[in-house]
């Protein structure tokens, strides 16, 4: 089974970041990340992964008809590898674990640099996890540390596979800030942040809204993220046709599904049922009952289902949910 925010590499000495759960005519849907150089893994920005494969490799652009969408995709026979988030994890536990059984010490006080440093600050953020009691069986870790290439200052990016146990996560996380095993975000820590997302708020309303979804902290100077894939859930099939832009403000009645991938809040509106978002500035933006103002492309599935999707395209150029009411 391929999901999303696992990582897939072929021969060619491309790794592509899985978008979608499943298989779509044969083909798992992803978006380039790391190209094989020379010099090592090298990451690619969007415009420089759309033009090497348009250039080098154009079987693997692809229109999904589900989606309504241009992105990549590489068929199941031309994967060499599949970068799994827990398998890595896991692996990277026992080594750690393996050198503090041989060396007698904790792996987060040896010194080094590097890609030993990122791997030692995970262990010990999963070693607090667990004393939490958190089944880390149930968690993985992705991005750069997934397929080995991160660097110094490189963040963690951990995944959850069940609805409680990252919804646990959060809550360990708040109460390990409160007792200075961990730390917020400093205003540097934002600043990068906000950078990175390229996003259609300003720097005020990303730090307020971010603040409150507890799935960011610091560990030894490193920030990590918390991310929740439902390994659970059906693959979908239903086809949607983009209906162009839309402006509109109302009240999310359901938040259920808000730190999912892709993130849906149902909403109280006459004739659109719901948001959804598919880049992760806008997971977990707003909870039941508050009122937003959102931004995205108007989506009509072949039933007449309406939606309005927020990351229509990777960078979610003017696309935005806000919460303009919010509940205290």
């Amino acid at each position: 089974m391929f999901l999303a925010k696992d990582f897939i590499e072929t021969a060619e000495g491309l790794i592509f970041a899985v978008v979608e759960q499943g298989m779509e005519e044969g083909k798992v849907l992803c978006f380039l990340r790391y190209v094989l150089e020379p010099s090592g893994w090298k990451k690619v920005s969007t415009d420089a992964a759309n033009q090497l494969l348009q250039q080098l490799y154009p079987d693997y652009l692809h229109y999904s008809r589900v989606l309504d969408a241009h992105l990549h995709a590489v068929p199941a026979e031309r994967i060499v590898q599949h970068h799994q988030p827990k398998h890595r994890l896991q692996q990277i536990m026992q080594a750690s674990r393996h050198d503090i059984a041989r060396d007698g010490v904790y792996a987060a006080s040896l010194p080094g640099a590097g890609a030993a440093a990122v791997e030692r600050d995970l262990f010990r953020l999963c070693e607090l996890f667990g004393q939490y009691g958190l089944d880390l069986a149930q968690t993985g870790v992705t991005g750069s540390i997934l397929v080995g290439v991160q660097n110094p200052d490189s963040d963690i990016d951990l995944v959850c596979y069940n609805r409680d146990i990252f919804h646990q996560c959060r809550a360990i996380t708040r109460e390990l800030i409160g007792q200075g095993d961990l730390h917020d975000l400093n205003g540097y820590d934002w600043q990068q942040s906000y950078l990175r997302r390229s996003c259609d708020l300003s720097f005020d309303d990303y730090v307020w809204h971010e603040r409150r979804k507890g799935n960011k902290a610091v560990i030894n100077g490193r920030k990590f993220d918390l991310n929740f894939i439902d390994d659970s859930a059906s693959v979908g099939s239903v086809i949607y046709q983009k209906c162009g832009t839309v402006t509109l403000q109302c009240r999310v009645s359901d938040d259920i599904h808000a730190f999912d991938y892709p993130a849906e809040f149902k909403i109280d509106h006459e004739g659109i049922g719901s948001i959804v978002s598919f880049t992760a500035t806008y997971t977990g933006q707003a909870v039941s009952g508050e009122m937003v103002e959102v931004s995205g492309v108007l989506e009509q599935s072949e039933q007449g289902v309406k939606r309005i999707v927020v990351g229509s395209s990777r960078e979610a150029h003017g696309e935005y949910i806000k919460v303009i009411q919010c509940l205290g």
